[in-house]
């Protein structure tokens, strides 16, 4: 029964590996950092928002009192998350910032224990620095590039810390009886409108130019934004966020397998290791989800 969640959260990794492309490809069109994040949550809200209206409009009623749920997941979770996180980038390797991004499972694994007291098992433990380890490796920490600076340590730490604040925001909601669907078209409509506000409506005569960038821009909107979030959080359904944060450290590792494939980057025998680790620690969750299911 597990097993589709499963499916889910490796699946929401996967496609949120393909990240690297479509921000790069926005990169030429002239669309900003800041606003890429508009770009992926406008379309991504406009794509819950629709399937809301077909399937059950009463999914978008929320109670005020849970509001703070939603600003969490969207300005937090989305919105300061990819600021963080692309401003790190400015001060310091892409590979010491992606790896101080996948310090999120232990924060996840930390949260989740204080506020809804999952267990700290061994499992979840040596799975977890299995998956650091070779999301180490795959961006190459140990090849001299990975330059550290304080400023770029602070946002690549925050960046960490509020990607992990989506499972949590997430359980939550959870929870509190909302479905997968409300959950994430609120958090990417608070983070479309942040993100706007920040980095301006500049993107808009962009994607409009052609048919061809506006078509790219839906894509990156659907790929990297709402079928990732939509798997991701119906995984959380069925998974202990601690689980599911590590079991989407596949995120590199596709990462990595497009930049070879479309880059014609080399695979490097450290990258090929850390694949390896990424995947060993995501098959000891699930050996060990199996068993109990028998049990």
């Amino acid at each position: 029964m597990k097993n589709k969640y499963v499916v889910s959260v490796i699946l929401a990794g996967s496609l949120w590996g393909f990240m690297g492309f479509f921000r790069r490809t926005l990169d030429t069109m002239g669309v900003s950092a800041i606003s890429c994040i508009a770009v992926r949550c406008v379309f991504a809200a406009v794509l819950f928002g629709i399937v809301l209206l077909i399937s059950d409009r009463k999914a978008f009623k929320i109670r005020l009192k849970d509001a703070w749920i939603f600003l969490g997941s969207g300005i937090v979770s989305l919105l300061i998350f990819g600021v963080c996180y692309f401003k790190a980038m400015d001060y310091m390797s892409l590979s010491a910032a992606a790896i101080l991004l996948y310090t999120a499972p232990c924060f996840v694994i930390l949260f989740s224990a204080l506020l809804f007291k999952e267990k700290l098992t061994g499992q979840k433990l040596i799975a977890m620095v299995l998956a650091f380890a070779g999301c180490c490796l795959v961006s190459g920490i140990g090849g001299g590039g990975a330059k550290i600076t304080p400023i770029g340590l602070a946002l690549g730490l925050t960046a960490g810390v509020c990607y992990a604040l989506y499972s949590i925001f997430g359980r939550f909601a959870l929870n509190r009886g909302y479905s997968s669907l409300t959950i994430n078209f609120y958090s990417c409509l608070l983070a479309a409108v942040g993100a706007t506000i920040v980095g301006g409506t500049e993107y808009l005569d962009i994607i409009t130019q052609t048919a061809p960038n506006f078509g790219f821009a839906f894509a990156t909107g659907l790929v990297t934004c709402f079928l990732p979030y939509l798997f991701y959080t119906h995984g959380l359904e069925g998974l202990e966020n601690g689980k599911a944060s590590i079991m989407a450290s596949v995120e590199p590792v596709v990462a990595t397998i497009v930049g070879v494939v479309i880059y014609k980057e080399a695979l490097t025998p450290m990258s090929a290791a850390g694949i390896v680790l990424v995947l060993s620690a995501i098959v000891l969750l699930n050996v060990r989800l199996g068993k109990k299911q028998h049990n």
